[in-house]
């Protein structure tokens, strides 16, 4: 093995800031590429060879980009104690930038070098290398890292949590906030209580209510993908999952990054146990608060309750108290928008700016009357859905 190789080796031994990064799957090839690079056995060489390559080319054929990537997302005590403002053992500092110094020089590893170590002079597989500086991009990312966030945060702006963990969603929802048209008073209202959270302004937690289809969850996640790039999150839970709320909150508590815990479809049935963990939570509970977050709810109905005449007369001594903490759950929002079924004329408008941006052409009459009739044959009624579902069709035939 050259000289380059052994240093490259026992330069990525020593990592213990970045230490995780040794454990993704690329680098994981490439240093049992490098362990076996001096043994000799050139059959054995090669296997590892190909192993790293195979694994590369299945992520980024360019390796400073795909090393540069690892880095930037690494969750650390160096970007975490940077993160919260907390003072940082020198030594903690001193390793992080020496190892920074390690994977630049890593990052411009070729494939001649690899052949030049070992003394092979056969075809091997190629890969590309980038000049980036390792040293300007990490500390770019340190200084706007509640913009970036870091870990599982930087991977990705939609979460769900699953057995008692947050995990990215890979492919969420791409809604754009210029796709959605109509309830614009409603949809800016949301938009600018997140942009208040966004800007370390009391922010309100809010229920958006109202008939199906009228774009209730589309706005919270559009929100999202348009905000995104200024650090807000969307952690997407069940209403049975709202007993958790209190252990989420103690993951994100103290993270840069700002969080919308969201609950699509809400409502609940007289007694549930997630009743009460929601109104601990919209009252403030120590247990269930963090200044970097809302909660976000969408639900058909105002109340949040599905109630039956036999609850309104009930066996409870005291059934109108009863009865009034139940209907008031949703005045525990501060925030309460009303998404109604669109009438006649504000369903035409949505069904003519979304027949325009999908490049149809047909006179504002026909599509008036096509839209009433789809709407009527279809028996989903007007509303954004329906509209959606109308030029779905048109581009079809």
């Amino acid at each position: 093995m050259n000289g380059k190789l052994q240093k490259l080796r026992l330069s990525l031994a020593t990592v213990s800031v970045f230490r995780n990064i040794l454990a993704d799957g690329v680098m994981t090839k490439l240093k049992e590429l490098l362990d076996k690079a001096d043994s000799g056995d050139i059959p054995q060489i090669l296997e590892s060879y190909g192993q790293f390559v195979h694994a590369l080319y299945e992520r980024n054929v360019n390796f400073s980009k795909y090393l540069m990537k690892l880095v930037s997302e690494d969750e650390n005590v160096y970007i975490i104690s940077r993160s919260q403002g907390r003072e940082i053992n020198p030594s903690i500092a001193e390793a992080a930038e020496y190892e920074l110094s390690v994977f630049q020089e890593l990052s411009q590893l070729t494939p001649d070098d690899i052949a030049d170590g070992i003394g092979y002079s056969g075809y091997l597989p190629k890969w590309e290398t980038s000049n980036i500086s390792f040293m300007d991009k990490y500390h770019h990312r340190l200084e706007n890292v509640a913009q970036y966030g870091y870990g599982k945060w930087a991977k990705s702006d939609m979460f769900i949590f699953r057995e008692g963990s947050i995990v990215p969603v890979k492919s969420h929802d791409t809604q754009k906030l210029s796709e959605l048209y109509g309830y614009d008073i409603q949809r800016n209202s949301v938009i600018n209580n997140t942009l208040a959270l966004l800007n370390g302004k009391p922010a309100l937690n809010a229920l958006l209510y109202g008939d199906a289809g009228t774009g209730k969850s589309s706005t919270v996640k559009a929100i999202v993908n348009e905000y995104s790039p200024l650090g807000l999150r969307l952690i997407e839970i069940t209403k049975e999952q709202l007993r958790n709320i209190p252990e989420i909150v103690e993951e994100i508590s103290g993270n840069p990054l700002k969080f919308i815990i969201f609950i699509d479809d809400l409502s609940f049935t007289a007694g549930e146990d997630s009743f009460g963990a929601l109104k601990a939570t919209l009252e403030g509970s120590v247990a269930a608060n963090a200044d970097n977050m809302v909660i976000y709810a969408t639900s058909n109905r105002r109340h949040l309750i599905k109630e039956t005449f036999s609850d309104r007369e009930g066996d409870d001594v005291h059934r109108n108290d009863s009865l009034q903490e139940t209907l008031s759950l949703s005045a525990r929002f501060g925030l309460r928008v009303n998404f109604s079924r669109p009438d006649k004329n504000a369903y035409v408008a949505i069904a003519s700016e979304l027949a325009k941006s999908r490049g149809i052409k047909m006179s504002e009459k026909d599509i008036a009357l096509k839209a009433e009739q789809f709407a009527i044959s279809s028996g989903n009624g007007r509303s954004l859905r329906t509209a959606k579902q109308f030029v779905e069709q048109l581009l079809s035939e």
